[in-house]
């Protein structure tokens, strides 16, 4: 009787022992880590997860199948989680998408999700606004066929991460090529050495008002922009580096807001709350009626920050200049002798 009571106790033992896990466990260490906690995250989900001051952190994770994103307080990255996966990660931040790496269960979803980005960073890092139609669609035909290529060659992945992967291709090759045709359409219909539409007594933060007329003689680098613009706000400290080396050179910074009128948007009020509180160079000017404005509409200018260059004869240098966290924009600058 007593060899029976065992043997059943071994067998539930053993039972128990073999049942999935609904849990994911996640661990790794993050070399020059950005941040004492790390957020892993989707559209239903978000856990913050305590990192260590040497970089190691551990938890379990209960989610459902599907794709997430991993943020140190710096960068972010794509995972596949699945209840039952045991993942341990390591990174330096330094570099952050060449570092990654992934073992244990799980792990050759993460790291084929891991080396997609990495390519996917090597393809589009390509100076895509100086193409013409005809360039943009051979280049992007090409980037969608190395990637797609790459996708399909990876065999034994879950089908989740294969069909996401390649639902997002599409759509972020049609949303890029669009966005540089965008440019190149513009181009044509704005070139480099034709009169620039011009813009006549904006709202002056410093009192009063201001034209285009009124900076003849100089070059003008104007920021379209609004306070409720998240990139347009990431780009402020940079044009505070580059106004502050251009500051003796014969060139205006305009800072032109498109803050909504009727206050639905940013406001009147906000924007010169925020220029006060940030401090903002340059000539500051508030649009009469945002996105309706004038010059806003003669610029086809659909989506902010959009940066314009201006020749001292009040002649179109660039209808989409580089930004000034750009490398290029000095690059610009150089040609015309700026």
């Amino acid at each position: 009787m007593k060899k029976i009571i065992y043997f059943i106790a071994a067998l539930a033992i053993v039972s128990c022992k073999n049942e999935p896990k609904d849990y994911v466990t996640f661990s790794g260490k993050i070399t020059d880590q950005n941040s004492d906690s790390i957020v892993i995250r989707s559209r239903g989900y978000s856990k913050t997860i305590k990192v260590n001051s040497d970089g190691t952190f551990s938890d379990t994770l209960k989610v459902e199948t599907g794709m997430y994103s991993f943020y140190d307080g710096g960068e972010s990255s794509s995972l596949f989680l699945k209840n039952g996966y045991d993942i341990n990660m390591t990174l330096d931040t330094k570099e952050f998408d060449e570092t990654i790496k992934y073992t244990g269960t799980g792990s050759e979803n993460n790291n084929f999700l891991a080396q997609k980005s990495l390519l996917e960073e090597k393809l589009y890092d390509q100076d895509f606004d100086k193409l013409d139609k005809n360039g943009l669609n051979t280049t992007f035909t090409k980037i969608e066929t190395d990637i797609t290529e790459f996708i399909n060659e990876n065999k034994n992945l879950d089908s989740i991460v294969i069909n996401n992967s390649l639902s997002n291709l599409k759509r972020s090759i049609e949303g890029n090529k669009n966005y540089f045709l965008g440019i190149a359409q513009l181009r044509e219909d704005l070139p480099k050495g034709s009169p620039s539409p011009t813009f006549d007594n904006y709202e002056n933060h410093k009192g009063g008002t201001t034209s285009l007329s009124d900076l003849k003689g100089k070059y003008v680098y104007v920021d379209v922009w609004a306070t409720w613009c998240g990139p347009c706000k990431r780009e402020i400290p940079f044009l505070k580096e580059v106004e502050k080396k251009y500051h003796d050179k014969n060139i205006e910074f305009v800072s032109m807001s498109i803050d909504n009128v009727d206050g639905k948007r940013g406001s009147h009020e906000k924007w010169v709350k925020m220029v006060n509180d940030k401090e903002l160079g340059g000539i500051q000017l508030f649009a009469p009626n945002d996105w309706k404005s004038e010059f806003v509409q003669n610029y086809k200018i659909k989506g902010i920050p959009r940066f314009i260059l201006i020749d001292p004869q009040g002649n179109i240098v660039d209808a989409s200049a580089p930004r000034p966290s750009s490398e290029a924009l000095i690059e610009l600058f150089n040609s015309e002798n700026i």
